[in-house]
């Protein structure tokens, strides 16, 4: 089944070459078909899979099948990876939706770099070996930076698309050299092979640990490696702004956890108060901009900076509660941050040509319905109860107050600046005389409102009813406890 997941995105790329340039509406239905069979595949996986266990399950030989029996390429998921590839299968509809009429060159390419982007995502989530998790994490980076540097918006898309590649590809230069010594000395990168092996001196640790740190820093991204996040959203097209948040911000996430806290405990033991300044350093850091950030694309991403280091802190606490409540979070931020993304970079954007907050005021005047969008998503974004947001952003700060109640306080800082960030943003747009500068439009259409809605029901849903999630959580984030 996951080798399904992996080759439909493929399968549905290569169905879009014979088609004419010129008939865009074939383009759009298979290429929203190819995405949607996916996320179906995925949530027959979510349901067939087995929570009671901390093995790999659905494990298949990709290379096996495809006959190169001399070959190894195994894949499977556990609890902490089954979450990851269910965002990546329903982000990425939204991604196409979202950029249903307003990409007009090279249409058809645009849609084959995000089914292409989301086998690479997937492939990454699967993936049992070092060297097949490197070779995908290097290589979303191919995609995006063609749909951001070719589809991109302003003068500065080039500039941005080339900050994207040359810092994650110069931080993930020191995974590659990690993971050749780690072949080297165990002969395999097998990633339950190395897990159970034998111990890694501490020494090694550190060193190894540190390596993997840098690159997953970069991907993060954690202060002072964090400036091309800026550049990369508020030139990328809507769509490219959507998975780079949802999804692609989410490759260290998982690297943390499948990497760093089972293979290196005692380097992560070491490093962790490390780990929690430069996050508490880097939430600071990203929410003052936030205040004086007028572009309404740039207000959403730092946002994203800020979130990302409360995940970090939950990750490194060591405890059962902080690290479910950074993947809570993650797989919020992956529901809220695409829908602001469409609030400010689409729907407000498609109709003004702008995304300068001096310009806006009033738009609850003319745009009921997306008022109301609006101020759910960006309540969401604060962290108020009855969101996965909130549950999410307590239990990582729960987790890190317990072993270290001053990087709790200063990590629920976040929630202040959060509420001020975003309040202003909302009051600023929605509220007010109606703008001067800008004409009389309509309200969302039926289009952006389902988009908004299919963000807003599992952001609800998973907030009221978390075990949904949690009950598959609890005994593969026990099992890695107790590793650390």
């Amino acid at each position: 089944m996951i080798s399904l997941l992996l080759s439909i995105p493929l399968l549905g790329s290569l169905l879009l070459l014979p088609v004419s340039s010129e008939n865009k509406q074939t383009m759009r239905g298979i290429a929203l078909f190819t995405s949607l069979i996916n996320l179906a595949i995925s949530i027959l996986l979510w349901i067939q899979f087995d929570g009671n266990t901390v093995q790999y399950q659905f494990v298949t030989n990709i290379a096996e099948e495809l006959g190169a029996t001399s070959l190894t390429f195994n894949v499977g998921v556990d609890s902490l990876s089954i979450y990851f590839v269910l965002l990546t299968t329903f982000i990425t509809p939204i991604c196409i939706l979202s950029n249903w009429e307003d990409i007009n060159v090279n249409f058809k390419y645009y849609l084959i770099s995000f089914l292409v982007l989301e086998t690479l995502q997937i492939g990454l989530f699967v993936s049992l070996h070092l060297q097949i998790f490197y070779v995908f994490f290097e290589s979303v980076l191919i995609p995006l930076f063609l749909i951001i540097g070719i589809w991109g918006s302003g003068l500065a898309r080039i500039r941005a698309s080339f900050m994207l590649f040359l810092y994650t590809l110069f931080g993930s230069l020191w995974m590659l050299l990690a993971i050749l010594v780690i072949a080297y000395n165990y002969g395999s990168t097998d990633l339950q092979f190395i897990q159970w092996a034998g111990e890694i001196s501490l020494e090694s640790q550190k060193w190894l640990w540190l390596a993997f740190f840098i690159s997953f820093a970069f991907k993060t991204p954690m202060f002072p490696v964090h400036i091309w996040l800026n550049w990369a959203h508020t030139s990328a097209p809507l769509g490219g702004s959507i998975i780079l948040a949802a999804v692609i911000l989410k490759l260290a996430t998982y690297g943390f956890l499948r990497i760093l806290l089972p293979i290196f405990p005692d380097a992560t033991q070491f490093y962790s108060p490390l780990v929690q300044t430069l996050a508490i350093i880097t939430l600071v850091y990203a929410s003052l901009p936030t205040l004086r950030q007028t572009d309404l694309k740039g207000i959403v991403a730092l946002s994203s900076v800020c979130h990302l280091a409360v995940v970090i802190l939950g990750l490194f606490s060591n405890s059962l509660v902080g690290i479910e409540g950074s993947i809570l979070l993650s797989i919020a931020h992956g529901f809220v941050s695409p829908a602001l993304f469409l609030c400010v970079g689409g729907i407000l954007y498609h109709r003004f040509h702008t995304r300068t907050i001096n310009y806006f005021r009033g738009m609850a005047l003319v745009m009921p319905l997306f008022t109301i969008m609006f101020f759910l998503f960006t309540l969401f974004n604060m962290g108020v109860p009855l969101s996965l947001n909130f549950l999410g952003e307590f239990l990582s700060l729960s987790g890190i107050f317990q072993k270290n109640p001053i990087i709790g306080i200063l990590g629920a800082t976040g929630i202040f600046f959060s509420a001020c960030y975003s309040i202003w943003m909302y009051n600023r747009i929605l509220y007010g005389a109606y703008s001067k500068y800008l004409p009389v439009t309509s309200d969302i259409s039926r289009r952006e409102f389902m988009i908004l809605f299919t963000l807003l029901i599992p952001t609800l849903a998973l907030g009221i009813y978390p075990n949904i999630i949690l009950n598959t959580l609890h005994l593969s984030v026990t099992a890695l406890l107790y590793q650390l």
